[in-house]
């Protein structure tokens, strides 16, 4: 990696990347994050009580939909035809919380690192606006990129 960033020209100004010279091939992404709650609020989650519904039936569909809409999201983002979008959204009572793993795959000209953050971190906001009537101090974080392959760049693993 040079130290030079990839989205300012050589004025120092925002430009989107010109990805028309680069190689068509296979890439994906995995990213993490995790909500934590009250033991109380994963109650909900669990037993299905939440009254506005399936907890994490919601916030996996709405990962999925925050990858497709990444480049409305991010203003220098490509729009990319994704040809997967998984989430993983786990109850996990020692957080306690939710841990959220979104995998993203496409065939292109540039990464997905991008649509699977915003995956987590939508589905991540989505568990938050389904419990806050139970919990407004539920906390967001640790999302990461955990692992990447394809394009020049190859793979990584965190």
């Amino acid at each position: 990696m040079g130290d030079k960033l990839s989205h300012f020209d050589a004025q120092g100004q925002a430009h989107m990347v010109d990805v028309s010279d680069k190689d068509v091939t296979s890439r994906t992404a995995i990213a993490e994050g995790f909500i934590t709650m009250s033991p109380a609020t994963l109650a909900h989650v669990t037993a299905g009580t939440a009254k506005k519904g399936d907890v994490l039936g919601v916030a996996r569909l709405a990962g999925i939909m925050g990858a497709k809409r990444t480049a409305d999201l991010i203003p220098l983002c490509h729009p990319l035809a994704l040809s997967k979008v998984a989430l993983d959204l786990t109850p996990d009572h020692d957080l306690p919380g939710v841990r959220v793993t979104a995998t993203v795959k496409t065939t292109g000209q540039t990464g997905v690192e991008m649509e699977a953050l915003t995956a987590v971190s939508v589905a991540c906001l989505t568990v938050y606006d389904m419990l806050k009537a139970v919990q407004k101090d539920m906390e967001i974080g640790g999302i990461r990129l955990t692992f990447k392959d394809g394009g020049k760049s190859g793979r990584f693993t965190a």
